[in-house]
This record gives C-alpha cells, structure tokens and sequence, in this order.
C-alpha cells in the first residue's frame, strides 16, 4: 500500500507504471488487435498470459484506469466495460445460473431493476428486501442464494444499506457480496470497507465527473473465496483461485457480450478521475448547503440527504462517510406546485438526467427516470409524483441556493 494520499497517488500512476517517452498520461491506444513477433507469445496470450490480442479484451489505455479504479477500491484487479450498466450486467449474468436466487436491495436503480426482470427470465429467483436493515436480508436467504446485491446510497431516495451489517453476514455465510459504490464512491469509502466481494462503479459519474464519457468497472476486493464457488467454469479453474471471478467475467461478460470500452473513454475517464477527491469536497458542501437551505422553505415537503439530521441513516452515513455524504438529494416539492413550471423557472441548474457531473442536474423523477415502472412501484419505493432529483456540481454554492430561491419564490404558499 502506498504511503502517499489519495490524489497524490492518482495523479502520478501512469507515470509511475512506466510510460514511453516519460509521459505523464498513459498515451492513447486507439488500436483495434496487436501483433507479436513471436507466435509462442500469441497463443500464450490466448491461453491466460497477460497481454494484448484485441481490443475487445483491453488495451493498454483501458488497463491503466483499472490499475486507478483498483487501487481507489484498495481491490486486487478490475474489469472496465462501456458503461456501469454493462458492468453490472456482466456481474449477473456470468456468475449466476437457472437455479440461483439473488437478495437484492428494493431501492435500486430503475435501470438495474428492469435487469432483475431479465434474470427472473432466465430463471434467477430474485428477492427484493429493505437492505437498510440487515435482519430483513437474512431472513429472505434460500439453500440456492449465491449473491447479494445492494447499492451504497439508494437513487433517488438517498436511503443507505447497512453496508457493513450484510458484509458481516455474507462473509460468514459464504455469500458473494457485490456493491455498487457509484454514489457515494471509492473517495468516500472503498467499499471493501464493507467486506464487499465485487464492486461495480459506473465510472460516467463523480470519478470521470466531466459529462463526457461512459464506462464502468468490476473491481475484485480479494475477500472472496472463488475455490468454493460453483458457478466458476472449468476453463478458468487454473492457477490462482483469487483470479477466477474476474477471469469468468472478463471472458464471459467482456469477449463474449462485447461491451467494450473504447480506449478514448478510457483516457478521458482516466484524466477525470485525478481530481476525485477536489470535486467531491466541493460536491458534498454544496449538498449539503442546499439540503439545509431546502428543508426550510414552506414549498418543500421534505428533503432526502445522508447530511441531515432528519435523514432516518444520518448516523450510518457519519459513520461510512468522511463526514461527507455525497451529492445526491431528494427534493419533494408541495403538491400544489406543478413540478414542470417549477423546473423551468430553474436558471443554473440543468434539466437533465445523468450524476456525478461538474454541472448540477435536476429532473423529476416520476415522470422520467422511474415513469416505466409504474403508479403503483413508485407508490411502494416512495416516490411522489412532485419528486426532484437533484444531482449537486462544483458551482459557487451561493449561486445554486440562490437559483432555488428565485424559483421557489414564485409561490407563496
């Protein structure tokens, strides 16, 4: 382990993995296959060595940021894909089979919710619980569980997974434990912290931070036991144990699927994340500036963010977290307010989907994000029809709270 701090070690890496011509930034490796001037070295690639044949499998550019995100998520390798979707995909659908059952947590992305319909197609039973209580995810273990799945911070209701509790459990019960760290992110906590067996990061939010580029990782923590597990094919039951769930998910969920991250991404995402831990000072103070400007106008009826008191999992973020709770709120505006008229009087922020940007973004999220589905699931997940979910950027703080202001006070209520 490095005796250097978070930034410090990021933004020196590539330099110091080696780099040609003393390049402070792993150079671009836009090429699609590589070549060797040994034909023994060809097939050893494609036997397990380490290396390059296609671009498909990796390329030197995209190798470097997995070296970064493993080292943020204090891990033993990771995968990139194009996107964190693709990633979590991999995850389901190399290391489960017809048969399993899957724990997951019931506050989770609209997007990895519609994935759960797929698995349950393929005959993955799949449990929904209340992951910020522990107990509940223990008693909807089955003979045939083999992953628990749960969010950091829950989108858009901020709500936060007894990370630590389930860690606990799923290591003593030989589970494989996979967190998605996207929201609040490895500078807040690697999620190893947690006993996390895999870790997936949609690397398009904080850590690239600029709005410009998709890509996700899987990140192995090494606390896993691979040997034991029996979803692991025999054609990578060969060396080291530590290394099978990556291998699988490499070649099943990479090579065979093709989600790919294109090398450009791969650079820009890179460079993006040198400046993590800046960003996401100024992100969390903005937050949670605007959490508590928010929470006391009358046109609000309630704010969801880890930083307030009211906040039912205040303590367990304080004790995750830095003191520092991440850039997501909840906004849910009085029923009187019509959210469209609300939002286009918004000046500074911008009215679109994505997180963990630079600029900060809003949109109501019942009539977007979550409108697929359903009345009656929104109605289960809490989420009303005059929900905002708000995405916080690096803007002057005074300038944010005073777009709020502007566009609350056209209603006296």
């Amino acid at each position: 382990m490095s005796v250097n701090g978070f930034t410090t070690d990021l933004i020196h890496a590539d330099r110091r993995a080696g780099t040609e011509h003393g390049a402070v930034h792993q150079p671009l490796h836009p090429s699609s296959e590589y070549a060797f001037k040994d034909a023994r070295e060809l097939a050893a690639v494609f036997q397990g060595k380490s290396g390059f044949s296609y671009a498909r499998q990796g390329t030197p550019t995209t190798a470097a940021l997995e070296r970064k995100i493993t080292h943020m998520e204090q891990g033993i390798g990771s995968v990139s894909f194009a996107s964190g979707m693709a990633a979590i995909s991999a995850v389901f659908l190399t290391l489960l089979r017809q048969g399993d059952h899957l724990i997951c947590s019931k506050y989770i992305f609209g997007n990895t919710n519609s994935v759960l319909g797929t698995l349950q197609q393929f005959g993955v039973e799949v449990s929904l619980v209340d992951a910020t209580d522990v107990e509940q995810v223990k008693a909807a273990k089955k003979t045939n569980t083999r992953m628990v799945f749960v969010e950091t911070i829950s989108n858009p209701g901020t709500w936060l997974a007894d990370l630590a509790g389930i860690g606990q459990w799923c290591t003593e019960q030989g589970l494989l434990y996979v967190v998605d760290n996207t929201l609040s992110g490895p500078y807040l906590a690697p999620a190893k912290d947690f006993q996390a067996s895999l870790v997936v990061n949609s690397l398009s939010k904080s850590i690239g931070g600029h709005g410009h580029a998709l890509g996700g990782t899987v990140t192995d923590t090494g606390l896993f036991d691979w040997a034991h597990y029996p979803n692991i094919a025999e054609a990578y039951r060969t060396g080291n144990s530590q290394n099978w769930g990556l291998t699988q998910i490499k070649k099943k969920g990479l090579r065979d699927m093709g989600a790919a991250l294109a090398s450009d991404a791969a650079h820009r995402l890179a460079v993006g994340a040198e400046t993590l831990s800046l960003r996401m000072r100024q992100v969390c103070d903005n937050a949670m500036a605007l959490a508590q400007y928010l929470q006391q106008q009358p046109q609000v009826v309630r704010v969801y963010y880890p930083g307030l008191a009211s906040h039912p999992q205040h303590q367990r973020a304080s004790d995750y977290f830095k003191q520092r709770y991440g850039g997501l709120l909840a906004v849910e505006l009085h029923p009187d307010i019509d959210v469209f008229d609300f939002l286009n009087r918004l000046k500074v922020l911008a009215l679109s989907t994505h997180l963990g940007d630079n600029r900060s973004l809003v949109l109501p999220v019942a009539h977007t994000i979550y409108y697929e589905m359903g009345a009656q699931q929104r109605a289960v997940m809490g989420i009303a029809d005059n929900l905002l979910r708000i995405s916080v950027g690096i803007e002057e703080t005074e300038d944010l709270i005073g777009d709020f202001a502007q566009a609350l006070g056209a209603y006296r209520l």
